[in-house]
This record gives structure tokens, C-alpha cells and sequence, in this order.
């Protein structure tokens, strides 16, 4: 077989960057908002990608539109077995990036005992095409694990994190360019664009009190998909043409693929990351600075929000996480629906809650991991309160007392 990745280009990096933040939100807005669940989209995402992984493998060459597409899912199913071991059965990512980097060292020792080389020029067999996958998905679960312990260690918001990923992105970069160590460098690069993509992502899509630039999951992920469509159907084009002209190794980059030269290249690249910056940036200026726990929270499914029976968001919550008094008055609402009986409308409004603070989650854990996860698993309790086959009344109001506390542990 012809080999069946990519040229290393700029906007192969563009794209592997961009392809981060997609398939991370994409992931939430299944299991959020459309209330699939975790279990559910953890299923969808890994059967979805077997399919396109079986796609790519039919392929005899390097085929764009099915290499990347296995990139976004690999990117989301890679994101979901780290939140899985750190947000389910509690593991600490100290734990999950030193397991995932013992994996990935097992994955190229075993690879290049096998083939006596780890170079991505020659992915042209099947079992070097699944060592390569194997490889891929690792480095997005060790990408995920270690950068959330960076953030989250380290507290430096989502400019600096950015910062300081670019950064060190840049320095392998060099290295891979000027041929020192570049097997590791090109993986060490292709590790960090992962916690890089979501850094940037973040800074956009967060709420200005948190950190960001306030545009939105949904937009943001709009526009980095509209981007990568674009560069893949570039290098598509650009592909399917070469081959139809029979093109020799001169034009194909000596591996039957196309290559528009560096020049060309480097355009695409840049055009890119300036519609993302100057879209993105111009999208922002235009939204309005209140959190998304506030849309709404004057009025829920029953009408004005009525008096909660603990009242948290009269209160100031100052905490470690900072002031969430947009989510307590949320909690509020539902509080107030489920005193009065109405479960139905509470369970309604409490949507409101869980798509707010999974929104927030990126700007509000680094600032305290152990307060957040005890946030979070009151609101999963009244969650489960809510959604039971027969939810009981005493139940849901016990259950909203405890998550009123977690929001302002003042009151007791």
C-alpha cells in the first residue's frame, strides 16, 4: 500500500488542533444537552469510530476526508476514557497521566520491535497502520490526563495555558524540523497540541467571569468544524487531482499524495488560524458578559422563581470556585418547584443547572478541584433525586438542601 497518513504540514497541525477542541465539546453537547448521558455517548463515540477505523483500514492510500474524520473521533473517544478513570471511578490524574504514559512507551516498544522503525513516512502495512492508531489514541488520553494535572496543578487560567503550551508546541516543533531527536519530537508535539487545542478552546468558549471570551461551546465548535472542513476538502481536491493526473513522486511528495508546496501550504495554514481568530474574536465582542447559569433564571417552567426554601443565591457564595450565585439561583428555582410538589418542573429546570455548570466546568475546577467535585457530585445527587422512575418529594427537596450547601457552605 501507498503509505495512508498525511504529510507533517503546517495545516496538518492546524487541523490536529483545531480537531481537539471539536471532538471534546462535541462530546459534552451529546452527553449535556441532548441528555444522552455519559454511559451512552461513551458507547456511540467507540462504535462509531470501529466504523470509520474499518473505513480508513479498507483504504489502499491515504484518503483525507476518512484519516480525519478518524482523527475527531479519536479525539473525543481519547477525552472520554480520561474523564471516564478521573470523573467516574475517581482517578487521580497524577495516576491516569503516568498510566497513560506507560502505555504509549509500550505501544512504541512493542511497535518497533516489531517493525524496527517508528517512522510515520511509512504507515504502507496493516499492522503498522494499527500500531500508528494505537499510538493516536493514546496520545489523546495522555494529552487530556496531562494537561488537566497542569491546569489544574498549576492554576494559570486558559491564556497562560495556552501560552505555555504553544511554547513548548513551537520547541519540538524546531527540534522536529532541525532533525534532533525526531521521532520523539514530532510525538511529543503531537501529545501537546491535545492540552494546546483545549486551551484555546476554552479561552473561547468560556464566560468572560470565568476566564474567557464568552463565544460559546456551540459557536466555537461551528467554526473550528468550518475550518477543518475547509483545509480537508483543500487537501482533498488537491489530492484526488494528483492522482488523476498520474502524478509522479515530484508532485506527490514522493508517497502518492498530493503537496501543494511549502509556500501553499503555509497560506491554507495561516488562513486558517486567522479565521479562527479574527472570527472568533469578532463573534465574542458581540456577546453579552452574563453567564449562561443567568439566561432564564428570572423565570423557570413555573412562572417567577418563588421563595427557595434555603434561599443560597440571596447570599453572596463567595468560595474557592469564586461566586456562583448564577448556579444557586438555579437551585433556587428548582428548589422552589419542588417544595411546592411540582417534581415535573423542577426535574425541566434542573436541565438549565446541568447544562450551566458542565459549561463552566473548564473555568471553575482549576481554581479548586476538591470544592468543584463536591459541587459536582450534589448536583449528580439531585440530578438522580429528580430523574427517578418515582421521584419522592422528600427525596428531591433533601437532596436540593445538600446541593444548596455545597454552593455557599456558609449557611450550613
Amino acid at each position: 500500500m501507498a503509505s495512508k497518513v498525511p504529510l507533517v504540514t503546517a495545516t496538518f497541525w492546524v487541523i490536529k488542533m483545531l480537531s481537539t477542541t471539536v471532538g471534546e465539546t462535541f462530546a459534552d453537547y451529546l452527553s449535556v444537552n441532548v441528555g444522552l448521558g455519559q454511559a451512552v455517548t461513551d458507547t456511540l463515540a467507540f462504535g462509531v469510530l470501529a466504523v470509520a477505523l474499518a473505513v480508513q483500514a479498507s483504504t489502499r492510500r491515504y484518503t483525507p476526508w476518512a484519516y480525519w474524520l478518524c482523527v475527531v473521533l479519536v479525539s473525543i473517544s481519547g477525552t472520554q476514557i480520561t474523564d471516564f478513570l478521573t470523573d467516574t471511578l475517581g482517578v487521580s490524574l497524577y495516576l491516569s497521566t503516568a498510566l497513560f504514559a506507560v502505555v504509549l512507551t509500550v505501544v512504541f516498544a512493542v511497535w518497533y520491535r516489531q517493525e524496527m522503525t517508528l517512522s510515520i513516512t511509512s504507515i504502507n502495512t496493516r499492522r503498522r497502520e494499527a500500531f500508528y492508531w494505537a499510538a493516536i489514541l493514546t496520545t489523546f488520553a495522555l494529552g487530556t490526563a496531562a494537561g488537566d494535572l497542569a491546569t489544574e496543578a498549576l492554576n494559570m487560567g486558559f491564556l497562560n495555558g495556552a501560552l505555555l503550551f504553544g511554547g513548548a508546541f513551537l520547541v519540538t516543533l524546531v527540534l522536529w524540523r532541525a532533525q534532533a531527536w525526531q521521532v520523539l519530537a514530532f510525538w511529543a508535539a503531537y501529545i501537546l497540541t491535545r492540552p494546546l487545542g483545549a486551551s484555546v478552546g476554552d479561552l473561547l468558549t468560556q464566560d468572560r467571569p470565568f476566564g474567557g471570551l464568552g463565544l460559546g461551546a456551540n459557536r466555537t465548535s461551528l467554526l473550528f468544524f468550518a475550518v477543518i472542513v475547509a483545509l480537508v476538502a483543500r487537501e482533498q481536491v488537491a489530492t484526488t487531482r494528483a492522482r488523476r493526473a498520474g502524478a509522479g513522486p515530484a508532485a506527490t511528495g514522493g508517497r502518492g499524495r498530493a503537496s501543494l508546496g511549502q509556500r501553499a501550504d503555509l497560506a491554507w495554514a495561516a488562513a486558517g488560524i486567522v479565521a479562527v481568530v479574527g472570527i472568533g474574536g469578532w463573534l465574542s465582542a458581540g456577546t453579552a458578559t452574563a453567564t449562561p447559569a443567568t439566561a432564564g433564571a428570572a423565570t423557570g417552567p413555573a412562572g417567577p422563581i418563588g421563595a427557595a426554601p434555603l434561599g443560597t443565591a440571596k447570599h453572596a457564595a463567595a468560595t474557592k470556585l469564586g461566586d456562583l450565585t448564577p448556579f444557586a439561583t438555579i437551585v433556587d428555582d428548582v428548589s422552589a418547584l419542588a417544595a411546592k410538589g411540582d417534581l415535573a418542573g423542577a426535574k425541566a429546570r434542573s436541565k438549565d443547572l446541568e447544562v450551566a455548570w458542565d459549561a463552566a466546568e473548564a473555568g471553575l475546577k482549576p481554581r479548586s478541584p476538591k470544592q468543584w467535585h463536591t459541587v459536582d457530585d450534589a448536583i449528580d445527587g439531585a440530578l438522580t433525586a429528580l430523574r427517578a422512575d418515582n421521584p419522592r418529594q422528600a427525596d428531591c427537596v433533601a437532596a436540593l438542601r445538600t446541593l444548596g450547601r455545597s454552593l455557599n457552605p456558609s449557611q450550613g
